[in-house]
């Protein structure tokens, strides 16, 4: 699943340090969400949504989208 975690993150100013704290995960979590190594579980998903003030589609972004 692509995301746009990490331009949401830099815009914001914060390192993967800073969010990962905010999520209560590592900052090895937020950096494998950020590569699409791991997607994360649903109620992470809120969380990061949350933490954004974004709705979680507009962070998760499908791969299949536009096909």
């Amino acid at each position: 699943m692509n995301n746009r975690l990490k331009a949401l993150r830099a815009e914001r100013g914060w390192s993967q340090s800073d969010l990962a704290e905010r999520l209560g995960i590592s900052r090895q979590s937020v950096n494998a969400i950020e590569t699409g190594r791991y997607d994360p579980s649903l109620p992470l998903a809120f969380r990061i949504a949350d933490v954004f003030g974004q709705p979680i589609e507009m962070i998760f972004l499908r791969e299949d989208a536009g096909k």
